[in-house]
């Protein structure tokens, strides 16, 4: 968490892929990561990506929940391979804005698709990928989300074989999000089994940069340890937004600047000077070495 925020990354959310979804694991995580974002006053939403029921008890637990997630597809059927429904996403939507949580107001909902995902269900009904993914954006958009992400080659060789698949199906996804007017993101992203490497992944970052992306997902080292696939990291975002000059959600870019992490165009300070975080977080000496 602290190395993406000395990279400038974090302005759309803070997020945990939990290793457990016990509820005992799942609150402190939540607690973990609300406390470091009150303590130092980040512009920024937390989420723990656990099943939409899991963070549900959590709220009825008091845990500090500002952004509920979970993945969703094209059909019924492929939602309820999932565990989940239309009611249920509604009571979660409630629930969560029921806690007035946070800077983003109704938009308390966080969801992941990713095309492949209703035929590994066997609930595509002979439908093509692409209309069932276009689907499961509508049913985002019924529940004002705040972040819509898909994982686009996290399916891998089952029904994207190589790099030139999975550059063709991150743009579609990112067109018919665009389309459906929702705030759609993408996790540019290939696993080990597939033909791709990280050199189709820079394209395809370069690509939905140009295209106007709403947000990228990053992970230290571009290595998601939890799911075992490639991703990008926090340094490929500078890349992007100095090629591209993208700048961050202004009330994240004001606080970089304050903590001493980015100057007054959104650049980067050079991390030897970036003491106020550091010192906060009683890491300095740490970062010196």
């Amino acid at each position: 968490m602290l190395d993406g925020l000395l990279y400038g990354a974090g302005d759309a959310v803070i997020g945990i892929n939990p290793a457990s979804d016990s509820l005992p694991a799942i609150t402190a995580l939540l607690q973990l990561i609300d406390g470091f974002r009150q303590q130092y006053e980040v512009p920024t939403q937390s989420c723990v990506l656990t099943h939409v029921t899991n963070t549900l008890r959590a709220i009825e637990k008091g845990a500090p929940v500002d952004l509920v997630f979970q993945s969703i597809g094209g059909t019924e059927a492929v939602n309820a391979s999932f565990g989940v429904t239309a009611a249920i996403l509604e009571e979660a939507m409630q629930a969560a804005r029921g806690l007035a949580r946070g800077t983003v107001g109704d938009n308390v909902m966080y969801f992941e698709t990713g095309q492949g995902s209703a035929l590994s269900a066997n609930g595509h009904h002979g439908a093509d990928q692409q209309t069932l993914e276009a689907r499961a954006y509508g049913l985002a958009r019924r529940y004002q989300p705040l972040l819509v992400n898909t994982v686009v080659g996290f399916i891998g060789p089952e029904y994207l074989y190589d790099g030139k698949q999975i550059i063709r199906a991150g743009l579609e996804d990112h067109f018919c999000g665009k389309l459906l007017g929702l705030p759609m993101g993408c996790d540019i992203c290939y696993t080990n089994h597939a033909e791709a490497d990280q050199d189709d992944m820079d394209t395809l970052l370069t690509l939905l940069g140009v295209a106007g992306i709403n947000f990228i997902i990053g992970v230290p080292g571009a290595d998601d340890i939890m799911l075992n696939y490639q991703s990008t990291s926090f340094h490929d975002a500078l890349y992007l937004r100095r090629v591209l000059n993208r700048r961050r959600a202004p009330e994240f870019e004001e606080w970089l600047e304050r903590m001493g992490i980015a100057d007054y165009r959104g650049e980067l300070i050079a991390q030897t000077e970036q003491q106020p975080l550091l010192a906060l977080a009683g890491l300095e000496d740490t970062r010196r070495g």
